[in-house]
Formats: C-alpha cells, sequence, structure tokens
C-alpha cells in the first residue's frame, strides 16, 4: 500500500492505495471524478489527460503514488461554478465533440497546449494544433471543430 497525499481540483486529499494503482482509477474509482475517462489503458488515446502540477499528462500511466504532494485539475476543475472555463466554453460554441468520450482529455490537452506556446512566444496555428493533438484519438469527428475550438480558445485565455 502507499499513501497517496494530493490535491485534487483545489481540495487537499489523501488515501492508502495499492502501489499499482494508476492515476485514472485513483480519480475514478476513489474520487468518484469520472469525467476523466479511460479508453485504451495504453497511453494511446488522449481519453484520460488530466494537469500534474500544471502539466497534461496521461493519467493511465501515471500511478496514483507518483502524483504524491502535486496538484492534480481533472475537467471536474475547470469550470468557476455555472462559468466554464474559455477551453469548455469553445468546444460547446463550435461544436468541437460528437459522442463526448474523448472530449476531457482534448479540453485538457488544448488548455496545456496554449499554455505551453504562450510561454514560449510561438503562435498556435492550425498546424501546430494538429501537431499537438496526435497524441488524442477522436473517432467520431474529422478534428475541424476541435482544432477551431483551441484556437478560440487560445483566443480568450
Amino acid at each position: 500500500m502507499a499513501e497517496v497525499t494530493i490535491k485534487v481540483n483545489g481540495a487537499p486529499v489523501s488515501r492508502d492505495v495499492p502501489d499499482a494503482m494508476l492515476l485514472v482509477e485513483f480519480l475514478r474509482e476513489e474520487l468518484r471524478l469520472t469525467g476523466t475517462h479511460v479508453g485504451c489503458d495504453t497511453s494511446q488515446c488522449g481519453a484520460c489527460v488530466v494537469h500534474l502540477d500544471g502539466r497534461a499528462v496521461k493519467s493511465c500511466t501515471t500511478l496514483a503514488a507518483q502524483a504524491y504532494g502535486a496538484e492534480v485539475t481533472t475537467i471536474e476543475g475547470l469550470a468557476a461554478g455555472e462559468e466554464l472555463h474559455p477551453m469548455q466554453r469553445a468546444f460547446h460554441e463550435n461544436h468541437g465533440l460528437q459522442c463526448g468520450f474523448c472530449t476531457p482529455g482534448m479540453i485538457m490537452t488544448g488548455i496545456d497546449m496554449v499554455r505551453r506556446y504562450r510561454a514560449a512566444g510561438q503562435e498556435l496555428d492550425e498546424a501546430a494544433i494538429r501537431h499537438e493533438l496526435e497524441g488524442n484519438l477522436c473517432r467520431c469527428t474529422g478534428y475541424h471543430n476541435i482544432v477551431k475550438s483551441i484556437r478560440q480558445a487560445a483566443g480568450e485565455m
């Protein structure tokens, strides 16, 4: 067993969990935060992306114990009450989703992408967004509205 003490969506959490428990399992099973999805268990699809100390990580290949002392943000932690995060709002306004299964991971990846490009002083154009999304799979769309959503949110964040 391993003690996991972290801050999730701003709230401190401490649990004893099996050593091999994945962060996605911790979030979904221990904390009942089911917005983070399990798609492939092999780090291929990106449905499980969360922010760990402000950086996007695939929680299906991160042990919960590795997050000890860290701050984790999930899709549930983005909105400020009823007000959606600009990335969530852009996905809604541009229909950047269809079935919605990949959407939480896409949104979390999009936020990380915007932050990194802005910090580096680089332009986040369509080609860069498409390249950055290579680790996130969507089986329903052609990515056009996802890219459009991320571009809109980048201008609002």
